[in-house]
């Protein structure tokens, strides 16, 4: 009897082994593709007019450059929208002043008001795009924490000429503030989502670095569909996806975005972006809750085996700890494979990144412990806050603000059509 329960026990930890094997083999392939694509940058020269959507709100470290390289894109035919909440916003200010100064790009910032029970930036998206300016061909969408490198827009709308091609997205690699323990898990778990993009589909969206045709943005109605939800990227892929069409993930389109809080701040902003897989692609959500947990039951499981099997002068103990040591071992390797990525994709960064990569490459048990606990927490309660707006959410997604911060301004009404639009130069880009 003994020895069944020794099998079975070796068949769970060789599945897990696999598991992480196939992973290991993922972070390959993206890191193939990566360098393959960015190698290829200067192949693709678009054409068309394009709209870049730049909401933003308060102040992100760094944002004053994220909006000067915005208004620095190596694309000859583009115009940029911003996007406040309120003109007391300390971002509207900053805006209006990078506006005047940059006279080479059209630019315009849009007021879009308090949302009423849909989230704020989705409010904000509904309001710029009630009204697309004839000419435009392309949307671009861009977080106001990215920095996106000057050929970002061309990388972006490059493959949307592909009919087959419903979308482009890049994705973020957080850059700590500072060497912090936490920020390093947040860090080594953003690491672990990125090399998941592939170069086929199906592949999900990021919100912060996306683009599609117009064409494709209203036949789809999407628009209509962001009405009462809480996030774009995922409520969008959903429709993508049940039109036929593909998400291509565009490796130059990675941006650096500065990643700071504490421990229950960020624990807080994990269970968040779960909680929104959960409510909005639950096939993805279960995937990433079961590999997760269980990759932790066995390694943890295998731990306390081995520790119980060298008290207990069972051969058990080498067959866990042996385990043990593979599962760390792969860890280790994932690490390093994921952090070589920094020479692609962020060279300039390596020495700021150095002691987060290393945790990320050292400390792989406990980065996927903390992303279990995460996983569990989304799984538990409908509530999350963003921004100081907090938000409760129904099984079909469908948003109620419950509470909103205590500095809100209320300059600007709560109305859907309220957005008021400032112009910057309007002379033609190029």
């Amino acid at each position: 009897m003994e020895s069944f329960w020794y099998v079975i026990y070796a068949m769970a930890a060789g599945l897990a082994i696999v598991q992480s094997l196939l992973l290991v083999l993922q972070t390959l392939e993206h890191r193939r593709f990566a360098r393959n694509r960015l190698d290829q940058l200067d192949r693709h020269r678009p054409t068309g007019r394009v709209m870049v959507y730049a909401p933003c709100k308060g102040m992100d470290a760094g944002m004053e450059e994220n909006l000067r390289r915005l208004l620095d894109q190596d694309y000859d035919d583009y115009e940029v929208t911003f996007i406040v909440e309120s003109t007391s916003d300390p971002a509207y200010g900053l805006i209006r002043r990078l506006m005047a100064e940059h006279g080479r790009v059209v630019t315009r910032v849009i007021v879009a008001g308090l949302a009423v029970d849909t989230g704020q930036k989705v409010h904000n998206l509904r309001a710029a795009t009630a009204e697309i300016p004839p000419g435009i061909e392309y949307l671009a969408f861009v977080d106001s924490d990215a920095r996106p490198r000057r050929e970002w827009l061309r990388a972006l709308v490059s493959h949307l000429d592909d009919q087959r091609v419903g979308l482009t997205t890049g994705y973020r690699w957080f850059v700590p503030v500072e060497p912090t323990f936490a920020r390093h898990l947040i860090y080594s778990i953003n690491c672990n989502v990125a090399v998941l993009f592939r170069s086929r589909d199906p592949n999900l969206i990021w919100g912060g670095s996306w683009a599609l045709r117009r064409e494709v943005f209203e036949s789809l109605r999407v628009r209509d569909a962001l009405k009462g939800v809480l996030t774009e990227d995922l409520v969008v892929a959903q429709l993508v996806r049940k039109s036929r069409l593909r998400v291509e993930y565009e490796p130059a389109c990675m941006v650096p975005s500065p990643l700071e809080g504490d421990l229950w701040s960020l624990f807080a902003f994990l269970r968040r972006q779960y909680l929104l897989g959960r409510v909005y692609a639950p096939p993805w959500w279960w995937v990433g809750f079961l590999t997760t947990l269980y990759a932790n039951v066995v390694l943890l499981g295998s731990a306390g085996l081995a520790a119980w099997g060298l008290a207990a002068g069972s051969p058990l103990a080498w067959i866990a700890g042996g385990a043990c040591a593979a599962l760390y071992g792969v860890h280790v390797v994932r690490g390093l494979l994921r952090q070589s990525l920094v020479d692609i994709y962020c060279p300039d960064l390596r020495q700021t990144l150095r002691s987060a990569a290393r945790f990320d490459v050292w400390a792989g048990p406990l980065v996927s412990l903390f992303s279990a606990a995460g996983l569990i927490g989304s799984a538990l309660g409908n509530r999350v806050t963003w921004r100081g707006t907090t938000y409760r959410l129904s099984r079909d997604g469908q948003t109620r603000i419950v509470r909103r911060r205590t500095d809100a301004p209320e300059d600007d009404p709560p109305d859907e059509a309220s957005g008021r639009v400032s112009r910057g130069p309007l002379r033609k880009a190029g």
